[in-house]
């Protein structure tokens, strides 16, 4: 599995806990805080490429949600 297969895991899987929760703004703003303090900014430039590169199809449709709606405070 490749760095960026990784990273793409990993975020769907932050996703996947963060989907069960009722209020979806609540749950974007959860997804993006979590890559904001737990990853460093090397990972987070590197999944932002993966968003807007050819493999964003692999990307979970709420961590993609989430991503679009802090992007600001992801890079």
């Amino acid at each position: 599995m490749t760095r960026d297969e990784t990273l793409i895991r990993m975020a769907n899987q932050i996703g996947i806990f963060f989907e069960s929760m009722p209020e979806r703004a609540e749950a974007l703003a959860g997804i993006a805080k979590h890559l904001k303090n737990f990853w460093d900014p090397r990972m987070r430039k590197a999944f932002l490429a993966q968003v807007d590169g050819p493999h964003h199809e692999a990307i979970s449709p709420i961590v993609l949600a989430a991503v679009a709606a802090h992007r600001a405070t992801l890079e």
